[in-house]
């Protein structure tokens, strides 16, 4: 039997390379997606400046979560220092250094500061260097408050003995060069760099980030179990090996949930995708095989041997095609993760992990969907008896399947009650609905529409004017009598336009949503930002509101909160961003407070989006439970209640409650409001002139655009754009394949009359009333979802986006529709009616 599928395969080359291609594509999809989701798992952030540490020995930096993956914990929790000591005396340790990091750059002669990879961070104690390696050291180690050892990332903007301006811990200060180092960042005498890290905020007293080991070579194991013992009972962890980055840099170590959560929220419309497109193109290469297998059942195939043959025939392109698909798939996930990179969301440090993993998982879940698709296709005419399966060979079904419209039905209603989402739940997820409602309501129009289009044929083929021609005519007989063919094609081409409008209209109308929220809530008028010093220097607050008509100048930061709550009955943990505010807020923001008042945000407190509010009974007055971004558990009450949460997040915690939580204490930026005189900007951007490393700008964002867009949207757009681009070839090389299976019945139009000139204006005609039927299709599966979105998120009944995206779909579909009917049309009519036969069996 698979000897006889092979040779089956030859005479329907066309319609397998669609096969080929759709698993091809499928296979390298699902390979990346794999390799991200186990890079999420697996892969481990370099070790960086910590290389020589051996062993090192820090706060755990996850949340522990019951019967899920724990949580990364994205902000530095510091440990005792005295710990040093006692680590120190453990047998094979021969140095034991407390790490230090705090805000730090240096100003250049030039009046610009130097850049570095984190000027948060850049900043350490001279005892951090012996845990980079044997490091070169031009000078000598900095011993007093007022020496400093530059890095070599820093080093070439000065020399051994000269007098630089740094701006640390927030404050501007002049430092002698005691020596260049080769290591990243700017080194301070030990004493001198606890000051600073208090100063900063980035540690108390008696604290440090973490502990780095040297040991003797052969004894970094025995080491890391005796450390591990000492600490036993504490929330202190010991790492070696790939480990050890990780804890020395919790911020990009916490990034790789993101990795899982991107491959978890692909993998649900990839698989549909996928099953559409591999499935369409098995239905395709069936359905040209009618005959074939009907003849095997008239002398003596079993419907078993039936169904085999086809999975077989199928299984044997998709193993040709699964290979190079998979090497692909690895391709495409690096060029994913640098995406990710550039685009913020991903920290250079993290590499992927690539593993024989995800190949296999593809060509298991490809050949797992290639066997049920084969054999579905194959199950009606497997199943006929053998006359009637002769005879239904050259024809369709009189009746589409009760049950298969039942079903389509059944779909498209509960993807229209899915779509209403974003009307009852204003925020991401609600959009997110709004795709997946649109994609099982496409599945849902396939299903059930060769019922729907054998009536419209019908309805049409009634109305049909006396002297119509007989192109025209042909067109409509064809359409009507092969309803399955049809169908197969006009529900791919709705995909496309349903795809393009649901995902690229969702994540476009929450952009605006959330770029509305900001620009109607946002008092102020300027931002003044200070990133090249890693935070706002102190004094500047008090400096902008002294300059002439400032009103008000209001420091604001950013932290991750973990809200820990029951789903269902089991635990969830939710991590998100919230923004750090003071009692001052109300003077440049207005987050809508429908209860309370951010004037009360001092000591433990927070404000809570109505959505937080409603779904966890976190009204006015509750004492919430939240863990802040280092891991510290933290009751707090609930002083404000607001609506705009798409602009401004879920969650506002107090100053005071965030103190001590963060990696810095330094504000990440002021929101300064005006009098809105000339006078008052000239005032503040002459100071910011000469502010080294400060900036000035609007703080009001613009109208909404692509150009302004975050990293979110970017990624999700670049993911759409992946996805369509192979629905769309999917779906034209199975609409090729359609096509050219037709070869035998433009044949025979041609030997009883048919001019070349005619059959091509009949496949017009057919390819013009697809294009526009599989419009109308997917315009009318999308417009709840799409209505919804601009009503439930902009109070209007159409949403926010390009305007040309649904002309842009319509001609697609019409390009689609045309080029994939009108070439292998052509190509049919360079061949000879009779040798179009006689290959057509």
């Amino acid at each position: 039997m698979e000897h006889l599928a092979l040779q089956m395969a030859r005479t329907r080359l066309v319609a397998l390379l669609a096969v080929a291609f759709a698993v091809l594509g499928g296979a390298a999809l699902v390979t990346a997606t794999g390799v991200l989701g186990e890079s999420g798992l697996r892969s481990h952030v370099d070790a960086g400046r910590f290389a020589g540490a051996d062993v090192v020995v820090s706060a755990d930096q996850t949340l522990p979560v019951a019967e899920d993956l724990d949580t990364a914990l994205p902000e530095r929790a510091r440990i005792p220092a005295d710990l040093v000591d006692e680590l120190a005396d453990l047998p094979g340790v021969t140095a034991a250094v407390g790490d230090l990091s705090f805000p730090a750059a240096l100003v250049g002669a030039d009046g610009q500061v130097v850049p570095t990879v984190d000027p948060a961070a850049a900043g350490h104690g001279w005892s951090s260097v012996e845990l980079t390696g044997d490091a070169a050291l031009d000078g000598s180690a900095p011993t007093g408050t007022g020496e400093v050892a530059l890095g070599s990332d820093v080093a070439p903007a000065a020399s051994v003995g000269d007098t630089v301006d740094l701006v640390v811990a927030g404050q501007s200060a002049r430092y002698r060069v005691s020596g260049l180092v080769e290591a990243t960042g700017l080194f301070f005498a030990d004493a001198t760099a606890a000051d600073l890290a208090e100063q900063a905020g980035a540690a108390t007293p008696g604290d440090v980030d973490l502990i780095g080991l040297r040991t003797e070579p052969g004894t970094t194991d025995v080491v890391a179990d005796a450390a591990r013992d000492l600490v036993a009972g504490s929330s202190l962890t010991v790492a070696t090996g790939g480990d050890r980055g990780d804890v020395a840099e919790p911020g990009a170590a916490a990034a790789r949930p993101l990795l899982l959560l991107l491959a978890g929220s692909l993998s649900g419309i990839l698989l549909l995708v996928v099953g559409f497109a591999v499935a369409g193109a098995l239905a395709v290469s069936i359905a040209g095989q009618r005959r074939e297998l009907a003849l095997l059942r008239a002398i003596g195939a079993t419907p078993r041997q039936i169904r085999r043959l086809a999975a077989g025939q199928a299984l044997a392109i998709a193993a040709v095609a699964v290979v190079p698909g998979v090497a692909l798939g690895f391709l495409l996930a690096g060029q994913m993760r640098r995406l990710l990179v550039d685009i913020g969301m991903l920290p250079a440090g993290l590499p992927l992990t690539v593993s024989p993993l995800p190949g296999v998982a593809a060509v298991l879940l490809l050949g797992l969907v290639v066997w049920v698709a084969a054999r579905s296709a194959a199950w009606r005419t497997s199943r006929l008896p053998a006359t009637e399966a002769v005879n239904e060979s050259r024809t369709e079904p009189r009746a589409p399947s009760r049950v298969r419209t039942l079903v389509g039905g059944l779909l498209v209603v509960a993807a229209t009650v899915l779509s209403v989402t974003p009307l009852f739940v204003r925020s991401q997820l609600g959009a997110a609905v709004v795709p997946l409602g649109g994609l099982i309501g496409a599945i849902g129009f396939a299903l059930a529409a060769p019922a729907l289009l054998r009536g419209l044929g019908d309805v049409v083929a009634r109305r049909l004017p006396a002297g119509l021609s007989a192109p025209s005519w042909l067109a409509v007989a064809n359409l009507r009598g092969y309803t399955l063919r049809v169908a197969g094609v006009v529900a791919s081409l709705a995909m496309v336009v349903v795809f393009a409008l649901t995902y690229t209209l969702s994540t476009t109308t929450v952009l605006s949503a959330g770029t509305r929220d900001v620009r109607d809530g946002t008092l102020a008028q300027y931002t003044v930002g200070a990133d090249a010093l890693g935070g706002v220097p102190a004094g500047l607050a008090g400096d902008v509101a002294a300059v002439p008509g400032v009103t008000a100048a209001v420091p604001t930061a950013s932290t991750t909160v973990l809200w820990e709550y029951s789903e269902l009955g089991d635990p969830t943990v939710e991590s998100g961003t919230a923004l750090v505010l003071d009692p001052a807020a109300p003077e440049v923001l207005d987050l809508g407070v429908r209860d309370g008042d951010l004037a009360g945000l001092t000591g433990a407190t927070v404000a809570v989006g109505d959505d937080v509010a409603e779904a966890r009974d976190a009204g006015l007055g509750a004492t919430v439970e939240l863990v802040l971004g280092d891991g510290a558990p933290v009751q707090a009450e609930v002083v404000a209640v607001y609506d705009r949460v798409l602009g401004f997040g879920p969650v506002v915690l107090s100053a005071d409650l965030a103190a001590g939580h963060r990696d810095t204490g330094l504000a990440e930026q002021l929101l300064v409001r005006t009098d809105g005189s000339a006078a008052a900007r000239d005032g503040l951007a002459a100071l910011v002139a000469d502010r080294p490393g400060v900036t000035l700008t609007d703080a009001a964002p613009r109208e909404s655009s692509l150009a302004d867009a975050p990293a979110e949207v970017w990624l999700n757009l670049a993911t759409i754009s992946v996805l369509m681009g192979y629905l769309v070839l999917s779906i034209a090389n199975k609409l090729v394949a359609v096509t050219a299976q037709r070869r035998a019945e433009i044949a025979v139009l041609r030997l009883t009359g048919t001019t070349p000139r005619q059959v091509r204006s009949m496949m017009r005609r057919e390819a013009t009333v697809i294009a526009a039927v599989a419009l109308a299709a997917g315009l009318a599966l999308s417009a709840v979802g799409v209505l919804s979105l601009g009503v439930g998120f902009l109070g209007r009944p159409w949403p926010a986006g390009p305007w040309w995206l649904t002309p842009a779909a319509a001609l697609a579909v019409a390009a689609i529709a045309f080029l994939t009917t009108e070439l292998p049309t052509r190509r049919a009519l360079r061949t000879e009616p009779a040798s179009a036969l006689s290959h057509a069996g």
